[in-house]
């Protein structure tokens, strides 16, 4: 019975999704809405989502880097890495819970630091 339970509570995890506004929401806080291979955080975060190397490695979706800078590729490093990092968050569609994971790294969601992060992306989601 639990082994089925895990089963069903895995396979919902990975159907559900936040709202699409949820990544036009971290685009406009990372980036403006700008594309390409924008570098910030002294260079150590690239393109729309400002993804850094350990977080795209962390999403393990494979592939290059450089492909950050592509608004598409980087959302697919998101999700995957806030499956893996979040996945309760992601099943509820908890955007704040998601974007302080984002920010803030796997235990974003407890750094009072991504507070005021994950607002402002919350109140841009709506």
């Amino acid at each position: 019975m639990k082994s089925t339970l895990l089963l069903l509570a895995l396979a919902l995890t990975a159907q559900a999704a936040p709202p699409p506004s949820f990544f036009r929401a971290l685009h406009i806080v990372e980036t403006s809405g700008r594309t390409g291979a924008i570098l910030g955080d002294g260079g150590n975060a690239l393109g729309p989502l400002q993804i850094y190397k350990a977080y795209h490695s962390d999403a393990r979706i494979g592939g290059d880097y450089a492909r950050c800078a592509d608004l598409d590729y980087s959302r697919r490093v998101v999700s995957a890495y806030l499956q893996r990092y979040a996945p309760a968050a992601w099943a509820a569609g908890d955007v704040k819970t998601l974007a302080r994971v984002h920010n803030g790294g796997p235990r974003g969601a407890s750094k009072p630091a991504t507070v005021a992060y994950g607002d402002k992306v919350a109140r841009l989601t709506k």
